[in-house]
């Protein structure tokens, strides 16, 4: 399978394991699980020219070599679900973790107004996403445009009460980031 392919199946992946399972007719857990072999079914059933035919082997080299380590199966290989990044309701089932004393977050020109005056906010998603490293942020910026790299003192954060979650592939994860805590690199 080549690039484009598992590409264009991550991106599928994605859509419905996080914002979208319906449009296939797919059953997700209240902790965001769909059974791999429902999944393969109705995906195959549903397909569309952004994809091909789909099995577990597809799947498996989607879920292994996608570089932000998006998707996760469950012990037996019976499951899988996105890491984070839900607009739709899940129990990701994470706990408050004490995170590294500053995190990043990668944006353009566009939003700064906004995250200047308002904070960094989960919009339509569970969580704000927040990097560990600036390289990891600059990448994410750049989906957009020139990434800005956002330094955020997540330190006073954590003594100031906000909690924070790691996803399964290392995404810092928080409810919100105000302004005060926000620095610009």
């Amino acid at each position: 399978m080549n690039e484009k392919d598992i590409k264009n199946i991550s991106k599928f992946l994605s859509y419905v394991l996080r914002h979208s399972p319906e449009t296939i007719h797919l059953n997700l857990d209240k902790n965001g699980w769909a059974i791999v072999d429902e999944l393969i079914e109705k995906a195959n059933k549903n397909r569309n020219e952004f994809h091909k035919e789909l099995d577990f082997e597809i799947i498996s080299q989607v879920v292994e070599t996608n570089d932000k380590k998006r998707f996760t199966f469950n012990d037996d290989l019976t499951k899988i679900r996105a890491n984070q990044g839900h607009s739709i309701t899940v129990d990701l089932e994470l706990q408050p973790q004490t995170p590294p004393d500053e995190l990043y977050h990668g944006t353009v020109a566009k939003f700064m107004d906004t995250i200047l005056k308002d904070g960094i906010q989960k919009m339509s998603r569970q969580h704000v996403h927040l990097s560990k490293d600036k390289e990891t942020a600059i990448k994410v910026g750049n989906r957009r445009g020139a990434a800005i790299i956002l330094k955020i003192n997540t330190y006073q954060m954590v003594k100031d009460g906000y909690l924070f979650y790691c996803s399964e592939n290392g995404v810092w994860l928080t409810d919100e980031v105000p302004p005060k805590y926000i620095q610009r690199c």
